[in-house]
């Protein structure tokens, strides 16, 4: 939906709900709040709470937002207080869900679904892809330096990088029926994959894995850098989209009066922080990628 972080492209993101729409955001899920599993509190049926009252706190999950917020001024701006927390990527999230340690994450498609699929019912409050994806992925297939791949048909008896909780089972699943291929002629190896891919690209270098999805930015780039000369290479998947990221929380959160009117204001400047991002490349790459995280210019 980190080392390296998701890439944020210059491209305009459609963000129909979450800018144009704003506040709107959360209206927009709100009359699909039926029954939730928190047993009291707010019901999912309500309307959402307009005032924030005094002293309710936010745990969020979003580097990349926390600096934009900071940078901007934002989060001096809000009615309630972030407690700002380096957890990202679907599995860790859907785990401090469960710890009951965090209350917004960031994800793509996959993760909300894997947290429900667990017994942690969440909802999806604001969203994100990109309009110009048209000609280029987010996601890639690393081939590893040993393995026999030169097109997907190649995929066929090989080995799979799987992890069922993120958007690289997508990856994977889709790929696969695209091109015919049953998943019982693969073999799928279940490993999570870190942000940054190096339990990816390290599996692939090592040969323990043939294919494995990557992201099509830095990572990509620095496997085939670093590999290359050994045979490493990377393919394209078919046309599906596999941009999406979602602002996700749990439903414990929206029961929470003040809470939900704190997410509803959040969703807004989330909004508007992605419309920053888009137009503000080079300011995230030096200030963020390079300043914070500590890449090199030419890599942020």
């Amino acid at each position: 939906m980190p080392a390296a972080a998701p890439r944020w492209p210059r491209g305009s993101a459609t963000l129909a709900t979450v800018v144009a729409a704003s506040i709107a955001a959360l209206i927009v899920f709100a009359p699909a709040r039926e029954a939730s599993g928190a047993a009291t509190g707010l019901p999912l049926t309500a309307a959402l709470p307009e005032r924030v009252p005094p002293g309710v706190v936010l745990r969020v999950g979003d580097p990349v937002t926390r600096w934009v917020f900071e940078h901007n001024g934002w989060d001096r701006k809000l009615p309630f207080r972030i407690e700002w927390a380096e957890i990202t990527g679907g599995p860790d999230v859907t785990e401090a869900f469960h710890a009951g340690v965090l209350d917004v994450g960031f994800g793509a498609s996959v993760p909300p679904i894997h947290a429900v699929w667990t017994g942690i019912p969440v909802r999806i409050i604001a969203f994100r892809e990109y309009a110009d994806r048209a000609h280029r992925h987010a996601w890639v297939l690393g081939i590893a330096p040993t393995a026999d791949i030169r097109t997907l048909a190649d995929l066929r008896g090989k080995r799979i990088a799987f992890s069922p909780s993120q958007v690289q089972a997508q990856v994977v699943i889709e790929t696969l029926k695209a091109v015919g291929i049953p998943r019982d002629q693969v073999t799928l190896v279940e490993l999570p994959s870190s942000i940054g891919g190096d339990v990816y690209t390290n599996a692939l270098a090592s040969g323990a894995v043939d294919v494995a999805p990557i992201r099509a930015d830095l990572v990509a780039q620095r496997y085939v850098r670093d590999y290359g000369a050994r045979g490493a290479r990377v393919l394209q998947h078919p046309p599906f989209r596999d941009d999406g990221g979602n602002i996700y929380v749990p439903e414990t959160a929206l029961a929470d009066p003040g809470k939900a009117a704190a997410l509803r204001v959040f969703a807004h400047y989330w909004g508007l922080g992605q419309a920053w991002i888009n137009a503000h490349p080079e300011e995230l790459a030096r200030g963020y990628f390079a300043g914070r995280r500590g890449l090199s210019i030419e890599d942020a």
